[in-house]
């Protein structure tokens, strides 16, 4: 397979590529208001993808034929395309402040470290299970699940904590499930996200801990809408698990203040893969969302965000329990002050707090008739963050501010034992475990990042964070207690992380090389949870409260180069892992529950002395005609576990996208294909076995009949495969799919929307 991705780059490569004759074309760029003119505006020539930045004189030059189309952008005001003329005075007109995003400079030849992916539900066509899903055709991710509902991303090696997932520039609704049956990915619905910020590793420290990337998934935002009263009317429909999504938006738009409404109900069901066996995967929610903004002068915003998410009736293939229910809200408000002064850019402040409620059950599984489970858990999240931006110079601006996230959960599980040892109980035995023992772990954060301008082409960008750590139990269980010497002392920890890096730009052409140290503080699964089997083995796990924060020393070195019609990039990566977290047999700690049955220990988290990733991404994209586009990526990653002398675990096996897309004014039609290798680097202490490879190809048609309506239809899984991911898995207790979750198999769907 590999073989045959890499002969399709190959193909693509030396393909044979008209170059247009093009002259210098010279212009100027000014604020609308005062006249005066713009730096570091970024102008791209739509039909070759050239660049070029004005000067501190607004001024600037780029090779262009008159009538072409050209973008121009700027941090602080508004996007606009135009016609090329000669000579050429462009007028840019201040945007409204942007409080949900943390990449936000305007040059398209940003940190080759970041990256934006546009969501486009109009163009996507398929509806998402959860947010999770989005990630499958990113380039170096993968998914990892344990049902149908409940996926989050996988970066490279890095998963769960050890990536920093927010929304809306810091918010977080965290799972209340020691089983990431709700993860972050869940409480948000895909058709809200407007896009998804990546920062690939730990070269940024302004937006919280950092261990091995940030991902921030930016809902719809309001102060983008036009003047006026607007909305949208949109639904979808799958065949395969006759699955159904709706939704309706308003949105009312003044220069002073804005509301924005959104709402969604979602109601799938159990999908077939491509053999016809039936997956487990049914759920339904009901989710909404509200957000006012008020604009007291021009350069001030505040806005409150509130949002709330219902999710009913969930199955969980990967696991011996469903969920009943799981709820959630989160509020936010937020602040920004920019142009304060000559010096001063912008403050900004936020705050916002979360909670979840969930319940887990065993009921209608095999093992209800012999035990009944139930387990309500909660986890309440506060945080905030407030930053200075500051410029001593034309060359020079500084970040320097504090965050925070407040973390508490609760839950136990009740047991009415109903056979023992064999035998129906006359009266049913009622047992009690203590899940989180009622546990906190606070994270209060200081940082200071600048960006310099040290030559014409070059950008040097360098910082440090401290995170103060604090953690403890109220409510430990006798028996986890009695394991660390009878008494648990409360935590502390100081974490300091850095980064430096270097880029060089210069005519459609980036480099940059980028060194971090990010530093990870264990989770509270990692520290408290006490006999509970959260792996995707039959081991009950066992948490350590003296456990030492990982750290990750990353390298990283990256190019981007942009020709008339193709942009090829690539990048290599290498990360030495210390006091890497991770679970171990310990022969010492005997199972808790059902004490007879295989195996009859526990796995109990440890730090391990040295681990380490490292790969490869690489992109090519051609733009055969102005209506016709080619796109293909691949991403390798390798990662070792030098203690044990093994790979680690869970890694996504080498992948690669291949696109084609022919778009007009009001039709389009896209194919596309994911082609993943076999899995055969596998860690044997976490019982991994090899996973096969596969191919899918997914078609994608639409049309805009006329002005606000879209209409489109997909065929998903032509071939019907059968297939599943190596990332996807079930608890090898469940009884279902042998261990395996299979995707689903081919699946006609179709999406309408209208706007107003």
């Amino acid at each position: 397979m590999k073989k045959y991705i890499l002969l399709i780059c190959l193909v693509l490569l030396i393909a044979t590529v008209s170059y247009a004759q093009s002259v210098k074309l010279s212009g100027k760029i000014i604020d609308g208001k005062s006249n005066d003119p713009i730096e570091n505006a970024a102008i791209k020539v739509l039909k070759n993808n050239l660049f070029s930045v004005s000067n501190n004189k607004g001024e600037f030059s780029i090779e262009a034929n008159e009538g072409d189309k050209i973008e121009i952008s700027h941090i602080s005001y508004n996007t606009i395309i135009v016609k090329v003329e000669n000579p050429l005075i462009i007028k840019l007109q201040l945007s409204q402040i942007e409080l949900n995003e943390i990449i936000v400079s305007a040059n398209p030849l940003q940190d080759i470290s970041q990256s934006i992916v546009i969501n486009d539900a109009s163009k996507r066509i398929s509806q998402p299970r959860s947010v999770g899903h989005l990630f499958k055709d990113i380039k170096g991710f993968g998914i990892t699940k344990k049902g149908a509902y409940a996926s989050e991303p996988v970066f490279r090696s890095f998963k769960y904590e050890q990536l920093n997932i927010q929304y809306d520039g810091g918010m977080k609704v965290l799972n209340a499930c020691p089983n990431r049956m709700d993860p972050i990915t869940t409480h948000m619905i895909p058709e809200e996200i407007e896009k998804i910020e990546i920062v690939k590793g730990p070269f940024t420290v302004r937006f919280g801990q950092n261990f091995g990337g940030i991902i921030n998934l930016v809902s719809k935002n309001p102060t983008k809408g036009q003047l006026g009263f607007h909305g949208s009317l949109e639904g979808g429909y799958e065949t395969n698990g006759d699955n159904f999504v709706t939704g309706a938006s308003m949105l009312y738009v003044n220069k002073k203040f804005d509301i924005l409404f959104n709402g969604s109900y979602r109601d799938f069901g159990d999908y077939k893969d491509g053999d016809g066996t039936e997956v487990p995967s049914s759920f339904k929610t009901t989710d909404y969302s509200l957000k006012v903004g008020l604009n007291p002068t021009e350069n001030q915003r505040l806005q409150l965000s509130w949002r709330q998410s219902f999710g009913r009736d969930i199955k969980h293939a990967g696991l011996p329990m469903d969920s009943p229910y799981d709820d959630s809200f989160l509020i936010g408000f937020d602040y920004k002050w920019k142009e304060i002064s000559e010096k001063v850019e912008s403050f900004s402040a936020k705050v916002f707090h979360s909670y979840v409620d969930h319940l887990m059950t065993n009921e209608g599984r095999p093992n209800f008739m012999m035990t009944d489970s139930s387990s309500p858990v909660e986890v309440w999240t506060y945080g905030g963050k407030a930053e200075l931006v500051l410029r001593p110079s034309d060359n020079s601006k500084i970040f320097a501010g504090v965050d925070a996230n407040l973390i508490s959960r609760e839950g136990d599980r009740t047991r009415i034992v109903k056979v023992m040892n064999g035998m129906t109980l006359p009266n049913p035995m009622t047992f009690t475990d203590k899940i989180w023992q009622d546990a906190t772990l606070n994270d209060i954060g200081i940082f200071a990042e600048g960006k310099f301008k040290v030559a014409d082409y070059t950008t040097l960008t360098t910082g440090v964070r401290s995170d103060f750590i604090s953690t403890a139990i109220n409510d430990p269980a006798e028996d986890f207690e009695a394991l660390y010497g009878g008494e648990i002392t409360d935590k502390t920890e100081v974490n300091v992380s850095a980064n430096v890096s270097a880029k060089y730009q210069k005519e459609g052409f980036q480099t940059q090389l980028a060194i971090g140290r990010g530093v990870r503080t264990a989770s509270m699964i990692e520290r408290y949870i006490n006999h509970f089997n959260v792996g995707v083995d039959p081991y009950e796990y066992v948490g350590n409260p003296n456990l030492k924060p990982e750290v990750n020393t990353q390298i990283e070195l990256s190019f981007i180069k942009n020709f008339e019609t193709i942009e090829i990039g690539a990048t290599v990566f290498y990360s030495f892992l210390t006091d890497y977290i991770l679970p171990v047999v310990n022969e010492d700690i005997p199972r808790k529950f059902m004490p007879t049955t295989p195996p009859v220990v526990a796995k109990q988290f440890i730090n391990i002395d040295k681990a380490f990733q490292t790969g490869v991404e690489f992109s090519f994209n051609y733009k055969a005609t102005n209506k016709l586009t080619f796109t293909s990526d691949l991403s390798y990653t390798q990662a070792e576990n030098k203690d044990f002398n093994e790979p680690l675990a869970h890694i996504p096996p080498f992948m690669a996208n291949l696109g084609a897309k022919y778009e007009e004014d009001n039709f389009w039609i896209a194919l596309s294909s994911r082609l993943v290798a076999n899995q055969s680097r596998i860690a044997a202490s976490y019982m991994e076995q090899d996973t096969p490879g596969f191919g899918t190809l997914d078609l994608r048609v639409g049309f805009e009949p006329y002005k606000g309506l879209s209409i489109g239809a997909a065929l998903l899984n032509i071939f019907d495969k059968t297939y599943y991911e190596h990332l996807n898995f079930s608890y090898s207790n469940s009884n279902i799919l042998s261990g395996k979750i299979y995707e689903p198999g081919r699946n006609f769907t179709t999406y309408i929307k209208y706007k107003f």
